[in-house]
């Protein structure tokens, strides 16, 4: 008959908490490997926490220029161009009266 498997002590399992918190296991040419985990910040890998987080400003002062998202350059509606002219025109033609 094999020997009933006993329980770990309460430093043992502390021990196996902390160990699964900092590694993991993964596969390796098929077979189980344990590397250390990806740092992380609030659960999102720190490169994802670092463009959803940061402002331009910040990444422009820590050389990260690949991740600066250009503005949209506004361009006026049609309307609000004809709108302007229009005005503009009329205030000339007052001037000029």
């Amino acid at each position: 008959m094999a020997k009933p498997k006993r329980k770990l002590t309460a430093a043992e399992k502390r021990a196996k908490k902390e160990r699964q918190k900092k590694y993991q296991w993964i596969f390796i040419n098929g077979k189980q490997v344990r590397i250390k985990r990806p740092p992380t910040i609030d659960g999102l890998p720190v490169d994802e926490f670092i463009l959803r987080n940061a402002d331009p400003i910040w990444l422009h002062q820590n050389e990260m220029w690949e991740y600066i998202q250009p503005e949209p350059i506004p361009f006026p509606d049609e309307d609000e161009v004809n709108a302007a002219f229009d005005a503009a025109h009329q205030q000339d033609a007052i001037e000029e009266e």
